[in-house]
């Protein structure tokens, strides 16, 4: 093999090899660049997927305590047009709020629930929470209907503590007269 030849190979693979390896985004291409591990759960029932959903917790060596608020971060993809109508978490919390109310899910766009602040928020938490267990979420949707999904509940730390947690309610008085006359104050929450 002549030295022309060896150059000419060596050329041919050079331009063969970013063709066969499929690196046709460059220096742009998506796994250049860090992704963080996704530590939630993720699962794919009919044409929606739930990916990495988790409930933010409380700080190290800590404890949400019963009567507290979690935050629930989530990614979710529809196949066809859907809406996250509800969320619930049996046996650990009352209820959940939709920061906005019911999510649109448009056919084959990621709609992201996930940080820094939560949009969906357990309420009333029937039982303390601590880093690390794992609770069962119901996500309702129209079309759908209920995915059942067990996913953790991750300490705020490390990765997640950027994460705000839930706003806490700030407790204010209504005024109201009674029928002779004397006017009275009753604290309430607000979130």
């Amino acid at each position: 093999m002549t030295r022309w030849n060896r150059r000419l190979l060596f050329g041919a693979i050079a331009l063969l090899v970013p063709a066969l390896a499929g690196c046709e985004a460059g220096l742009n291409a998506p796994t250049l660049q860090f992704h963080q591990a996704s530590s939630g759960n993720s699962v794919i029932d009919g044409g929606v997927n739930i990916d990495n959903a988790f409930v933010l917790g409380p700080g190290l060596n800590s404890t949400l305590p019963a009567g507290g608020q979690a935050g629930v971060f989530v990614a979710l993809l529809s196949q066809n047009n859907d809406t996250l109508e509800s969320v619930s978490a049996p046996g650990t919390a009352s209820s959940a709020q939709i920061t906005g109310g019911p999510v649109d899910l448009t056919a084959q766009n990621l709609v992201d629930l996930d940080g820094p602040a939560p949009q969906i928020v357990l309420t009333g938490l029937t039982r303390s929470l601590i880093g690390g267990e794992t609770i069962k979420l119901v996500f309702t949707f129209a079309t759908q209907g209920a995915v059942t999904l067990d996913v953790p509940v991750l300490p705020h730390a490390d990765a997640y503590a950027t994460y705000s947690p839930p706003p806490i309610p700030t407790p204010s008085t209504t005024a109201s007269a009674s029928a002779s006359g004397t006017a009275t104050a009753s604290p309430s929450a607000t979130p």
